[in-house]
């Protein structure tokens, strides 16, 4: 996910029309925790873009540095990752939905065959490059199959996904791209990432139209520039200290700066491969973890939501 996603997805959010109605209880206090906590999802995105990001976000996993992740299931490092994410079962995994390559020389197209859905494919036979190409060629139908494709391809190497996000911010191009998704998410019946916060500034009267099932996240906090003097603690001190009692979610790109992530992100800075070693080592660190012991933040996964939103959907089907 890039910042460009708040842009689109506000774009995308106002032509939702479904009804929403608030629970009496807040979703801490429905998860089990005070109704004031400060909840914190700390999210790896970009599982499965290469060996050197499964590498660095199994170690965060298993450092307990992150507590949720996301696959790109077009990549190439996919089948590796998912193996691992099948014989941990207790991961919080989704599907980080992907319908862009925007690496210079390193590049994918679908999980279908592109004969499929040729909307989706640029003259060199890839995703585009950029959301903006995407955004004027994709044809909806073309978009749910791929999606439908992404998802069922997961489940078939063994995933129980957690929930949906999304790469760039290509399904928030258009009203009827999300729309799509969120078809896909009632389908499914998983949870996917709405950062309410955008919605609060800018359409507020939109609120009520979001369904009921979908928990919205209160604050969502994402390093978008590099930070003064290259300062990574500080810079995710600041983000930690704004967050308020509800759903806080934090990504991170995680990645070993090693040979392999530098020819990938070459000429790419910004969420490049030192980026990438700087979150992982933020992650990692006992400075990190302070932080959030000194926040009073209680980490929680995208699993409890799903499983919370099952229920909720279940219950509200039998009455």
């Amino acid at each position: 996910m890039k910042p460009r996603i708040f842009t689109a997805f506000l774009m995308s959010m106002i032509f939702l029309s479904n009804g929403f109605s608030q629970s009496q209880k807040t979703l801490a206090e429905r998860l089990g925790y005070p109704a004031d906590a400060r909840l914190l999802i700390i999210h790896a995105d970009d599982m499965g873009l290469s060996h050197s990001t499964n590498m660095a976000v199994i170690k965060a996993f298993e450092a307990g540095g992150v507590t949720s992740g996301s696959i790109m299931v077009p990549c190439p490092w996919f089948p590796e990752i998912a193996d691992y994410v099948k014989h941990h079962p207790g991961l919080d995994v989704g599907i980080h939905t992907t319908l862009t390559a925007e690496w210079k020389f390193y590049k994918w197209d679908g999980v279908l065959p592109s004969p499929q859905i040729p909307s989706l494919i640029d003259t060199n036979g890839y995703f585009y490059h950029e959301v903006a190409p995407f955004a004027q060629h994709a044809r909806a139908d073309e978009v749910e199959k791929e999606l439908r494709a992404q998802i069922d391809r997961a489940i078939a190497f063994g995933i129980d996904p957690t929930h949906i996000d999304n790469h760039m911010g290509t399904i928030l191009a258009r009203p009827d791209l999300f729309e799509t998704a969120l078809k896909l998410a009632m389908e499914y019946r998983l949870p996917i990432l709405i950062p309410s916060q955008m919605i609060k500034m800018y359409a507020p009267q939109f609120l009520e139209k979001i369904p009921p099932y979908f928990t919205m996240v209160d604050n969502l906090q994402m390093l978008d520039a590099w930070p003064k003097d290259n300062n990574w603690t500080e810079a995710y001190r600041q983000m930690v200290q704004s967050m308020k009692p509800g759903l806080n979610e934090l990504i991170v790109h995680l990645s070993y700066d090693n040979e392999e992530m530098k020819a990938i992100a070459i000429d790419h800075p910004d969420f490049g491969s030192t980026w990438r070693q700087n979150d992982l080592n933020l992650v990692l660190s006992p400075e990190f973890q302070k932080i959030l012991k000194d926040n009073h933040i209680t980490l929680v996964t995208w699993k409890q939501i799903r499983d919370l939103m099952r229920k909720e959907m279940d219950q509200q089907n039998n009455r």
